[in-house]
């Protein structure tokens, strides 16, 4: 009997998670004007090995949901949904580099290691900026972004929320977390 990758869903699993989303999708219709369900659905069946990174999405707080569809690229954009930066993603450092040169009081993760784990990508500040044009996100919470490699070669990383009805970037270093700051995915299927 073949082994199964890890990184598939079962039968059940594919169900369950394509329910969620669909149910989310038509709660959410301001999110996605002009995309049909039934297109995403037949998209994500077509691409079975994505429906893992939307059920890690999924099972660490983000609330994944259709925010854009793009016609040169014929990719669905699914993004973290949630209200507030996802619950499972959360007092993680920046990155690798970040986590190794912690001396103590070590996080568990960084916010690139896990993304990169899970398939997907952390938002751009400019990604960030489009979700929040589709309601308010982050507003006791904060997500760390893609850092410009220049500012994190200076050990920096950059992290967005949104307060005063704005969103903020801001820094700190690449080594800091905290229990309120998390960050965010984008995945196009």
């Amino acid at each position: 009997m073949p082994t199964k990758s890890k990184n598939t869903l079962s039968p059940k699993q594919t169900e369950e998670l394509l329910k969620t989303l669909k149910t989310r999708f038509e709660k959410n219709l301001n999110r996605h004007k002009g995309i049909d369900w039934a297109k995403v659905n037949a998209k994500l069946i077509a691409n079975t090995e994505k429906l893992w990174s939307l059920n890690e999405m999924e099972k660490t707080g983000g609330e994944p949901d259709v925010i854009r569809f793009d016609k040169k690229t014929n990719f669905y954009i699914f993004c973290d949904c949630s209200a507030e930066s996802p619950a499972g993603r959360r007092s993680f450092c920046y990155d690798q580099e970040a986590l190794n040169a912690r001396k103590e009081h070590k996080p568990k993760n960084s916010a690139i290691h896990m993304a990169t784990s899970m398939d997907i990508e952390i938002l751009s500040e400019e990604q960030y900026r489009e979700l929040q044009k589709l309601g308010s996100f982050d507003l006791k919470t904060s997500s760390w972004v893609r850092t410009p490699a220049d500012i994190r070669k200076l050990g920096g990383a950059i992290f967005c929320d949104r307060r005063y009805n704005t969103v903020f970037v801001y820094h700190n270093g690449a080594e800091s977390y905290y229990a309120s700051r998390g960050f965010r995915n984008l995945l196009k299927i």
